[in-house]
């Protein structure tokens, strides 16, 4: 898919001001003039400042082409098969995002790569036992080698 320039600058300003809002609650260190919103805020005005002249130069661009369309859908738009890859992996990573906390590392884990092994047509016994398997192991390399607390999710009760 391809997006007219006015819009990726128009996106990127808006993650900007959101950025530097959010780093505007960062709590500031008694007796530094400089804290931990400063890195954030100059970024997001940085960004700012390169989302506006990336609006400005796709508005003369496509003034100048005499008005290109703004989306421009890739040729595999058209195929079932990727437009359904397409929305799985965008269904899949919201469920992951939305769903970790409080289903758990292990079943969203086991879910989304299950998911997406289907989606590559694997059948399904075999991709159920490599996405059970694989997530298992990036749990217990994650949790118990580099100490990083992964979610249990309904599986806390179990907790080893």
């Amino acid at each position: 898919m391809k997006l007219n320039d006015a819009l990726w600058g128009a996106a990127l300003v808006v993650f900007a001001g959101l950025l530097f809002v959010h780093a505007q609650g960062f709590p500031a260190i008694p007796g530094q003039s400089v804290g931990p919103g400063a890195l954030p805020k100059a970024l997001a005005v940085g960004l700012a400042v390169c989302g506006a002249l990336l609006f400005v130069n796709g508005l003369r661009a496509n003034a100048a082409a005499g008005g290109l369309p703004w989306v421009v859908l890739p040729d595999w738009f058209a195929s079932r098969p990727q437009l359904l890859g397409f929305a799985v992996l965008v269904a899949i990573n919201l469920l992951y995002v939305l769903g970790v906390d409080r289903i758990g590392f292990v079943i969203t884990g086991w879910i989304y790569l299950a998911a997406l092994m289907l989606v590559l047509r694997v059948r399904p016994v075999l991709a159920s036992t490599v996405a059970l398997v694989m997530t298992l192991l990036i749990h217990y390399c994650f949790y118990k080698l580099l100490r990083v607390p992964l979610p249990w999710g309904v599986l806390q009760p179990i907790a080893w």
